[in-house]
């Protein structure tokens, strides 16, 4: 066992397919002189000999070199919330729908770890946010998100009044369902949905969409990453109601919002750190451009392409036309 090289291995174990998977990896991990941890939440489901089991929280990474995660984007936030203080690249394994976190997919795991125990990987940073609300000047709340900050309208029938603000300047008044605040990672997530522009991983930029908004200037805007942006919550809460809006970070970390509330989004202090597969056939292990990766998750239709000479075409069926 090699005592310098720990990986700590995390998954969805609500997928009978994702546990088997677990159990390979830790095999393999295992089998290659690489020690591995395991968290005490899922331990009983993996069932995996020779594994460390460690408490879930943020220890359970310090000091390992990876963390790889099997499941979908909900499960790398999971464990990303977890590990995140201690500085470790997430390698996620795909094994939900579009997956865009993720750096490889289910098909391909035993080339991802062959790759893991090669070490033929890389490690970026990923923008977070740092979010901080207040009430009447007085801090209420602290948090951060990797994809995105979103205030929303908390009843159904009844729209969100808020006013926006940048550096210190009044933007704009909405009513509308919500603002959603977002990293360029979380630009193909929550805020793609509501009309927002994809935003390349390396572009240094934050993100501001409005969501369903009822007013002429109410375009999704692309921020500088040095900025500070504000969103304030005016009027009261709807009839049944405690509070007047709601803030969920990355789908996971929610704050209810009083009436009056002002919710400041800025760059966060501490990235979350992703490995990226390098060497050998990266498109197939994961490692492709971005280009390939929203072609691939997203479907594209990228037929009759035919790029410059001695360029990598990317094969594709045509789609029957209606």
């Amino acid at each position: 066992m090699n005592p310098h090289r720990t990986v700590l291995v995390t998954v969805h174990t609500g997928r009978s397919a994702a546990v088997t998977s677990a159990r390979l990896v830790v095999e393999m991990l295992l089998s290659a002189g690489i020690a591995v941890r395991i968290v005490d939440t899922e331990a009983g489901e993996l069932q995996c000999p020779g594994a460390e089991v460690v408490a879930a929280t943020p220890d359970a990474a310090r000091g390992a070199e990876m963390v790889l995660v099997l499941g979908g984007d909900g499960t790398l936030l999971r464990v990303a919330e977890m590990t995140r203080p201690a500085g470790v690249p997430l390698l996620g394994v795909n094994l939900g729908h579009v997956g865009f976190l993720a750096e490889a997919e289910y098909d391909d795991l035993p080339n991802v770890i062959d790759r893991v125990i090669t070490r033929q990987y890389s490690v970026e940073q990923r923008m977070t946010v740092d979010v901080t609300v207040r009430q009447n000047g007085t801090v209420i709340a602290r948090t951060w998100a990797l994809n995105e900050a979103s205030v929303e309208k908390v009843a159904r029938e009844r729209m969100i009044e808020v006013i926006t603000e940048i550096d210190g300047r009044p933007l704009s008044r909405w009513g509308c369902d919500g603002v959603v605040c977002a990293t360029p990672t979380g630009s193909t997530a929550y805020a793609f949905s509501a009309g927002g522009p994809v935003v390349w991983p390396e572009v240094e930029a934050l993100l501001m969409v409005p969501i369903s908004a009822h007013a002429l200037f109410a375009g999704p805007l692309v921020i500088s990453p040095s900025s500070l942006l504000a969103v304030e919550v005016l009027g009261g809460p709807a009839v049944g109601q405690s509070f007047a809006g709601v803030l969920w970070c990355d789908g996971r970390r929610r704050v209810d919002l009083p009436a009056g509330a002002r919710i400041e989004v800025r760059r966060g202090a501490t990235p979350v750190l992703l490995a990226r597969l390098r060497g050998g056939d990266d498109a197939a292990a994961g490692g492709a451009p971005f280009t390939d990766r929203l072609v691939a998750k997203f479907g594209l239709p990228v037929a009759g392409w035919r790029g410059r000479p001695g360029a990598r075409h990317i094969e594709q069926e045509p789609r029957a036309h209606a």
